[in-house]
């Protein structure tokens, strides 16, 4: 294993899916996503047929909390071991530069493993790699029984650098038509394109310079005008916390028998650059599912005085009032709720969080948990949030989206955000299942 401590990574050892197989059945979106759809995951199913398929490596959370859970991780663990005995996967060394174009837009990334002893995911965490939002420490369990005895793993993680003068994934695309092109295909139901590359040795030493220049504590300090005891922030979560949570959980368990040199002691990411024009951060709404208390009076109570509900006549409009929203309150829309109005908007005065996602979220939690409602669903775009919404017995709120480029300073004065603050880009942008990495 080539390995970089000083910087958290090492160069993997990736295995893609043998000359002739059909990528585009081959590829499926993060398994987090389309999780209140079941009739997407219905259409991948359609289109997979009997194909390879990272489907059947992969456990789409739609099913988590239906029956026969432990059945369907010995089919994904068995699928695994089959696609390796069977030649299905190819191993190569080396690292992947990648770009995928969707929705008129190139986002660009490079694949690598980031060392898990590097990495803590607890809010108050200072380490090299860290967690952008909250971890929900018991979502990981489920989680963990999947990675647990797999041999291999699939990664649909995002992390983030902050890299403005783009020194390292940006010189790569320049460079690309030099590089052996390893794959290059449509993404099934227009999702986009994706590409990708492996990376020459001698590029991959620049990739590495890059990373160490942004390391070093004196640019670190300069560049969020801090002072310099402060820890040194290298990579930030994007998407797939939870993901990388688990991964880092099962490493902490397992360690002491397996020893340091296991290979389980790295996860496979996606790096990209904070600063790519083909990156946009979206908001992640919330859906209230089987809704039993007057949600609309639970709200006045726990905001009081600093709750003002405004009834608009579509939801356009509301979305425009949030989208659109200034000053001290904080905005947001709710769809449903038994305020007798279909669409409106929120305004909260004196917020209790920085960010309205806090300020919602900590009303939500009780609330739920209190049986106000039966469940909480986290999605994208807002023509999901209005159609889920407007069912009987639900309610959604829509919220504003944060700027990116406030990501690494807030994460880093103030710890992690509020769980589900943001996406990058919606629901179909998000990665597919392309490459995988053995791990046992």
């Amino acid at each position: 294993m080539k390995c970089y401590d000083d910087i958290g990574i090492m160069i993997p050892e990736v295995h893609l899916p043998r000359i002739g197989t059909d990528l585009k059945k081959w590829a499926v979106i993060a398994c987090d996503q389309f999780t209140s759809e079941p009739e997407y995951w219905r259409e991948v199913e359609k289109v997979v047929g009997n194909a390879p398929s990272t489907l059947n490596l992969t456990f789409p959370e739609i099913h988590l909390e239906q029956p026969g859970k432990e059945e369907r991780i010995r089919g994904i663990q068995g699928a695994m071991r089959k696609y390796l005995d069977e030649g299905v996967l190819q191993p190569r060394s080396g690292l992947i530069y990648v770009e995928r174009t969707v929705a008129g837009k190139i986002r660009k990334g490079l694949i690598l493993c980031l060392d898990l002893e590097k990495y803590d995911y607890t809010k108050s965490s200072t380490s090299l790699i860290r967690a952008t939002e909250g971890t929900i420490v018991d979502r990981l369990p489920p989680r963990m029984k999947i990675r647990e005895g797999a041999a291999l793993e699939l990664p649909h993680i995002l992390v983030l650098i902050d890299d403005p003068r783009s020194t390292v994934v940006e010189p790569l695309s320049a460079a690309k038509s030099g590089f052996e092109k390893l794959y290059d295909f449509d993404l099934m139901f227009d999702s986009g394109h994706l590409t990708g590359y492996a990376v020459s040795e001698a590029f991959e030493n620049q990739v590495v310079a890059g990373l160490r220049g942004l390391s070093k504590v004196e640019t670190f300090a300069n560049k969020y005008d801090i002072s310099m005891d402060k820890p040194v922030l290298l990579f930030a979560m994007g998407d797939g916390n939870h993901s990388l949570a688990t991964a880092k959980a099962v490493w902490e368990k397992m360690k002491q028998q397996a020893g340091m040199q296991h290979p389980a002691r790295y996860a496979l990411v996606e790096i990209e650059n904070v600063h790519d024009q083909g990156l946009d951060f979206e908001p992640i709404h919330r859906v209230l599912f089987g809704v039993k208390k007057d949600l609309f009076a639970a709200l006045k109570s726990a905001f009081g005085a600093n709750f003002t509900y405004i009834p608009l006549p579509t939801s356009e409009e509301m979305v425009k009032r949030v989208d659109g929203s200034q000053g001290a309150r904080q905005v947001m829309g709710l769809v449903g709720g038994g305020a007798g109005n279909t669409f409106g908007v929120i305004e909260i005065a004196h917020p209790s969080s920085n960010l309205p996602v806090g300020t919602i979220q900590a009303f939500i939690d009780p609330f739920i948990k209190e049986g106000g409602a039966d469940k909480v669903d986290y999605v994208h775009g807002g023509d999901v949030v209005v159609r889920l919404g407007s069912q009987p017995g639900n309610a959604a709120f829509y919220l504003p989206g944060m700027e990116k480029s406030d990501l690494f300073k807030t994460v880093i004065l103030d710890g992690a955000l509020p769980r589900k603050t943001f996406s990058m880009g919606e629901a179909r942008e998000k990665r597919f299942y392309m490459e995988a990495r053995k791990i046992a």
